[in-house]
């Protein structure tokens, strides 16, 4: 089992920053990815970042250039760093870890952004 937590959501304006972390409740060496999915109401859940264990990373089209995930394994935690900020962004984040043919899920942050 792998309890993941979210913190770091909030309200910021348009063209504002965030910093999202994902804390799990063991080393993440033996998690093959991680990554922040976002759902904003009555949309689907689509994946928005992604970071391998070797630290390949992926973005959805709609944040390259604006956020950057990263990971720190000393500490069990991945970042997702938004910048550029913009209203569509306004979802809840979910902090997600696979590992083999587990996945796991964090109880999600709200992001919000005014414009």
């Amino acid at each position: 089992q792998v309890q993941l937590v979210e913190s770091g959501g909030g309200l910021v304006q348009a063209g504002g920053s965030l910093r999202l972390s994902c804390a799990a409740s063991r080393s993440i060496f033996g998690i093959n990815i991680m990554g922040w999915y976002r759902q904003a109401p009555g949309n689907q859940r689509e994946l928005v970042a992604s970071i391998t264990s070797g630290g390949r990373t992926y973005y959805a089209d709609s944040v390259k250039g604006r956020f950057t995930i990263s990971r720190d394994n000393a500490k069990n935690t991945i970042y997702l760093q938004m910048n550029s900020l913009k209203p569509e962004d306004t979802a809840v984040y979910y902090c997600n870890a696979v590992r083999g043919i587990e996945m796991y899920w964090g109880q999600g942050t709200q992001v919000t952004v005014s414009s």
